[in-house]
């Protein structure tokens, strides 16, 4: 769609964005005391960093986390911020994308306009910013954090606000705002992102006030499901509802990549992993995101995928048995890219890079068929 701004990826051409969702907390994306060892230390993130970088991918992106799971394995109780994390990464990586994430109820829309801009400094115009309004009630109540009386759709109208006011700073010399959640009063922030149009935007609200919110104001939408299926589906509800707004939205997944050297040995792995599955650190994840009332667990996509130790949808098989499984994927669903966890990034990147990265490139090159992102 000719109106929809470029950002020097992939998908602004047709082509897709490959990126890693990095492993900043102890345990990694699997619930099990039989994964490799991913201490979430620095050290291992810059190396991740440099090799993602070295294999050509996309993006790599942090979460944000303040409080583990527990369980045997203490998952996530060791994490890294996501802001100071990606501003040191960027100043060792040169040019893939370093996307930081920022939780709308903990930290001041002006506050967050200059620490984007600040990245987008540090990296030379490479900076996103992941947009979560949530979700998080025992975690953000142990800082006595949690919005009581904002619902989950009254969130969605902060979050308006709040990305409102960003976007200004970013462009405008001081600004006036008088909302119900945010009021500025001769705001100033300089210098401005460097970075153009501004920094990419990405958020993964998939309810339907959660959707409206990622359509009107951002530039792409983490799309879930417990199958390609519903993936998809998701994926083209978006584009659906963008094209109506007159907007253009980028659909991206997530997906776990357990790849070994044929597809019975990633087989294994995966039943290997499950069999030392966490049942303390998945009840404690349902506390966290208030799925848990004393003993009264509620069931989603994203529960269910942990249930069997994997926090996110997962593939395994061979090489080929992947690159086949994501190119499905990515054209089942008209999607624009995908995020890739491993169990063993160091050891996983190299693989996909090697023999799965280049399938994937040949397969959807920028500027072919359906290029539905050109500027």
């Amino acid at each position: 769609m000719s109106n929809t701004p470029a950002f020097d990826l992939p998908s602004d051409q047709g082509g897709k964005d490959i990126g890693v969702f990095l492993p900043i907390a102890n345990g990694g994306w699997i619930l099990s005391t039989n994964t490799p060892r991913l201490d979430g230390s620095y050290e291992y993130n810059r190396k991740v960093a440099l090799l993602a970088e070295e294999a050509g991918l996309d993006f790599i992106m942090s979460m944000a986390k303040w409080r583990g799971y527990g369980g045997v394995t203490e998952h996530w109780r060791h994490s890294l911020d996501s802001q100071i994390l990606m501003a040191a990464l960027a100043a060792t990586t040169k040019r893939v994308k370093v996307w930081t994430t920022v939780h709308t109820l903990l930290q001041n829309p002006a506050v967050t306009a200059k620490m984007i801009a600040t990245l987008d400094h540090v990296s030379g115009g490479r900076a996103g910013l992941n947009v979560v309004t949530g979700a998080y009630k025992d975690e953000f109540d142990q800082m006595n954090a949690w919005r009581h009386d904002v619902s989950h759709d009254q969130r969605y109208d902060l979050a308006t606000e709040w990305i409102h006011i960003i976007k200004q700073l970013w462009s405008e010399p001081s600004v006036n705002f008088d909302g119900r959640y945010f009021k500025m009063h001769d705001c100033q922030s300089d210098p401005k992102p460097v970075s153009k149009p501004r920094p990419f935007l990405i958020c993964a609200g998939t309810s339907g006030r959660g959707m409206q919110f990622t359509i009107d104001e951002v530039d792409a939408i983490f799309c879930g499901g417990k199958d390609d299926a519903e993936t998809a589906k998701t994926s083209r509800q978006a584009k659906e509802m963008a094209r109506k707004a007159g907007r253009c939205i980028r659909t991206y997944t997530m997906m776990t990549l357990v790849i070994g050297e044929t597809d019975q040995e990633a087989d294994a792995r995966v039943e290997h992993y499950r069999a030392g599955f966490d049942e303390g650190a998945f009840r404690g994840m349902m506390r966290a995101y208030g799925f848990l009332d004393t003993e009264i667990g509620k069931e989603n996509a994203f529960t269910a995928n942990a249930r069997s130790s994997f926090m996110a949808r997962y593939m395994a098989g061979s090489p080929p048995r992947i690159a086949k499984g994501l190119i499905q994927l990515l054209e089942a669903g008209d999607l624009d890219g995908v995020m890739l966890i491993f169990p063993d990034y160091l050891q996983g990147i190299r693989v996909f890079a090697d023999a799965i990265l280049p399938q994937i490139r040949t397969h959807f090159p920028p500027g072919g068929a359906g290029a539905a992102h050109a500027a």
